[in-house]
């Protein structure tokens, strides 16, 4: 039996990542008439920054909403497990969905869509995978997946003609032949690859992640955010040591240092700044300096005076460049 479209226009919570294909999912809804949110996330492993870029190409506004709680909680209790580095694809779009639902339950939206391909991702996006994403939402009847939308089970939505289901798409696999095609068609020339966006697909990255979490722990964001920048070193137990590698990121790392942070700074040759915890011991702090020294711009193997600065002390220490090979004994990634 032939659905009928409900006459009223229907509106739609579109999960915006501002990849190619949260793009055309959008796009799919548009032509057909249905008014589109964007909804973007943000967190220390991921921004809004292409998502907000996506959504003013597609002329729809866009939501963003911090996800840096969520994240956190889901590093630490992985349900479904990690893919090849420390990414939780499933429970993460599974949350993601449960909050784009309740906005969309609080602002009278009828239903969510993603970009999500059916077997693009061989673990995340298998049938079984969009499955238990859906259910574990807690809005697995309005979860419209435009881009493989007739390969899959019929939604509520479609059912009740807030979508035409004719119009949806029945793209399936690993290539992306189809959606260049249709991205070409539609002019949308400038879209970044599949690949990235999520640092938690970054080996040297996760590296990093897996150091602070078998440490310090992974439930404050500061630490989650300077995993970022810079190059860091495990001198000792809790004790740290991050170094800027150009001046952006020195000033970045001197200006977010906080009561519990010492910064070290290069007095005679340009260099790379430095934090490092306040516990750290003297012998610590002498070792991070020599690692500091070493990535100074001086000649030979010199002493040079690094300045190591606290909340209202500073002092100068004299550091001879740690030896290459043993930097590598303490660099993270």
């Amino acid at each position: 039996m032939e659905v009928q479209l409900n006459k009223r226009r229907s509106r739609a919570i579109s999960l915006l990542s501002g990849g190619l294909d949260s793009r055309l999912a959008a796009h799919v809804l548009l032509a057909q008439g249905i008014e589109v949110l964007g909804v973007a996330f943000k967190s220390p492993f991921f921004d809004d920054a292409r998502a907000r870029e996506a959504a003013r190409t597609l002329g729809v506004p866009v939501k963003v909403m911090d996800f840096s709680a969520d994240i956190v909680d889901i590093l630490n209790h992985p349900k479904h497990g990690f893919g090849s580095c420390m990414n939780p694809c499933i429970d993460c779009h599974a949350r993601m969905l449960k909050r784009a639902g309740e906005l969309a339950g609080e602002q009278g939206f009828d239903f969510l869509s993603t970009g999500e391909v059916l077997d693009q991702r061989p673990m995340s996006q298998n049938r079984r995978s969009l499955q238990i994403v859906a259910m574990e939402s807690g809005y697995p009847e309005i979860i419209v997946r435009p881009l493989s939308a007739q390969l899959l089970p019929e939604t509520r939505p479609e059912r009740e003609g807030l979508v035409d289901r004719s119009r949806l798409l029945a793209i399936r696999g690993r290539s992306r032949k189809e959606q260049m095609r249709m991205a070409g068609e539609l002019g949308l020339g400038d879209y970044p690859t599949p690949a990235g966006g999520c640092r938690l697909t970054e080996p040297h990255f996760c590296a990093r992640l897996r150091d602070l979490r078998d440490h310090e722990g992974i439930g404050d964001v500061r630490p989650l955010m300077r995993l970022r920048h810079g190059r860091h070193f495990r001198i000792a137990g809790r004790v740290k040591l991050v170094l800027g590698r150009n001046e952006q990121e020195n000033a970045l790392l001197e200006g977010e240092a906080g009561a519990a942070d010492l910064v070290l700074r290069h007095l005679e040759v340009p260099g790379p700044s430095g934090l490092l915890p306040e516990t750290a011991s003297a012998d610590q702090i002498a070792l991070a300096a020599s690692i500091c020294a070493r990535y100074g711009d001086c000649e030979g193997d010199r002493r040079v005076k690094i300045e190591v600065r606290s909340a209202g002390t500073s002092r100068t220490v004299e550091a001879l460049p740690l030896g290459r090979e043993e930097v590598l004994r303490y660099l993270i990634g």
